[in-house]
């Protein structure tokens, strides 16, 4: 077998499963889905107690997710398969209160469920790879939930033991950059921003991206 034909393969697409009690709403957001030759639904949860046994059983890279659910919310939910699965929130301006308590429990993204179906396609393919997605309604709502939850401290990124450029990679992390968007930014090579990204959660003590960006926010280190 010739191994450039297989690194030239196209790679599979990602599974997602859609979870909202609202059978129209949670068939759109499945067949937009499923119409990007990139994403393929397997499956399609009534409520977060039926996503948390259809993430146990199917293991899909993204489950798509709504917060409010009879049996077991959005929340619950994510708490329970965040280590599983990567969870992209979609929510409504009444429902964005949530924010601060998702990102704890675990969430890599949120959404508008206005969002236009090209932007949804791009953030479930983004967080299935390791993006953290965060639009600028979501940032600004965060910030206030951390000012209800204690204040926001100011710092230097030197107080936590960041270097400049760490510091400035966190920033463009909370501002919901990926790896490559913030590669651009910064006019360094994708692994360069990979090495940061490492030394970030290990200074930070933190487990992941969304752990970190939290942190940014709660210490005033988001820019």
């Amino acid at each position: 077998m010739n191994t450039n034909d297989a690194d030239d393969a196209p790679r599979p697409p990602f599974t997602v499963i859609v979870a909202d009690d609202q059978p129209i709403i949670r068939d759109g957001f499945a067949a937009v889905l499923d119409a990007d030759p990139m994403l393929d639904v397997i499956g399609r949860a009534r409520d977060g107690a039926e996503l948390v046994e259809m993430v146990r059983q199917r293991q899909p890279d993204v489950a798509v997710v709504d917060i409010r659910m009879p049996v077991m919310d959005g929340i619950t939910a994510t708490s329970h398969i965040s280590d599983q699965v990567n969870v992209l929130i979609l929510t409504t301006f009444d429902l964005d209160d949530y924010v601060y308590s998702a990102l704890n429990a675990g969430a890599r993204g949120f959404l508008l469920k206005d969002v236009p179906a090209t932007r949804l396609t791009e953030a479930v393919k983004s967080v299935a790879e390791g993006s953290l997605i965060l639009g600028p309604q979501i940032t600004d709502r965060l910030l206030i939930e951390l000012s209800s939850h204690g204040g926001v401290q100011r710092g230097q990124a030197s107080d936590h033991g960041l270097s400049a450029r760490e510091a400035e990679v966190l920033t463009l992390l909370a501002r919901g950059l990926s790896n490559t968007e913030i590669a651009q930014h910064m006019h360094v090579s994708h692994e360069t921003v990979k090495s940061h990204v490492s030394a970030i959660l290990r200074t930070l003590d933190v487990r992941d991206r969304v752990q970190a960006v939290v942190y940014a926010f709660r210490n005033g280190l988001a820019g």
